[in-house]
């Protein structure tokens, strides 16, 4: 049984290069034989665009959304990676993703190697398969209708003004900040952001040598989280599972330390207990 103390900590994971080993993007791209075409439209087209672009590509070439999932299933992703997210999940963390990537991509690989019901949201670029079976991807952002005007992030997604990204801030305003805290783990500089709005309390874990890690590195006092920097899938569980552990044992300390004072209060009749559960070795 999870511990109550565990649903205060919300653990927000960037998907490529930080879930998943490669850019999955990247890995389609490659591995299904479209990158002469992809080199050749990048310079005249947004990222966005020119992934559905591909997908069209790739059906015209009678690739179907089947091979595109064979394809992501085939995608490397590091064992001690879904060790963590088990255990995360397992001890009762409340774990979204927010990604620039597709939620087709994300779903296949998650759902493949087990995980996707250790996520309650995804956060992501929108994807479905059309009545020709061509896979179609949106952005989660329109940067034409509705642009949203964040000069850190590419133009079609702001991971700050996601549900999930917005759960920091939301949270943040609520009587119940002082018992919600976040891990925010990620690579990229569309990673900045949302990190730039964690508080004193949480956590950022940026992959070391990566964007993420060069711009918090440029100027480390404008982040005020705590920053644990990761660079294998093994410092990845080791650190993830620390700062998860710390924060629930903390939690619960200040949960039965709330109860003694309430024994003072003859009103108070209600008894509180918080657990911490081990963490598997």
């Amino acid at each position: 049984m999870a511990a109550p103390a565990a649903a205060a900590v919300v653990v927000l994971f960037d998907f490529d290069k930080t879930i998943i080993q490669w850019d999955s993007d990247d890995w389609v791209i490659t591995k299904l034989g479209a990158a002469d075409a992809f080199n050749r439209l990048r310079p005249t087209m947004r990222w966005n665009s020119l992934m559905d672009r591909m997908m069209g590509e790739l059906h015209a070439q009678g690739r179907s959304a089947d091979d595109i999932r064979e394809c992501l299933r085939s995608a490397p992703l590091d064992a001690h990676v879904l060790s963590a997210i088990r255990t995360a999940s397992a001890l009762g963390c409340d774990l979204k993703v927010v990604s620039d990537a597709n939620s087709f991509f994300i779903e296949t690989v998650l759902e493949h190697h087990g995980v996707l019901g250790c996520f309650s949201e995804i956060n992501t670029n929108p994807a479905r398969v059309d009545a020709q079976g061509r896979l179609r991807i949106s952005p989660f952002h329109d940067p034409t209708s509705s642009p949203h005007g964040c000069s850190l992030c590419p133009d079609n997604m702001c991971k700050s003004l996601t549900p999930s990204g917005k759960i920091i801030q939301r949270i943040q305003g609520t009587d119940s900040a002082k018992n919600k805290h976040f891990i925010y783990i990620g690579d990229g500089k569309g990673d900045y952001c949302p990190s730039l709005k964690l508080g004193e309390g949480d956590y950022v874990m940026p992959k070391e040598n990566y964007p993420l890690w060069s711009l918090i590195s440029s100027d480390p006092q404008l982040i005020k989280a705590e920053v644990h920097p990761w660079s294998s899938g093994e410092e990845f569980e080791r650190i993830l599972l620390k700062l998860v552990n710390k924060l629930i044992t903390s939690h619960a300390q200040g949960s039965q330390l709330d109860y003694k004072c309430d024994m003072s209060n003859p009103i108070s009749m209600e008894v509180g207990h918080h657990q911490t559960l081990p963490i598997p070795n």
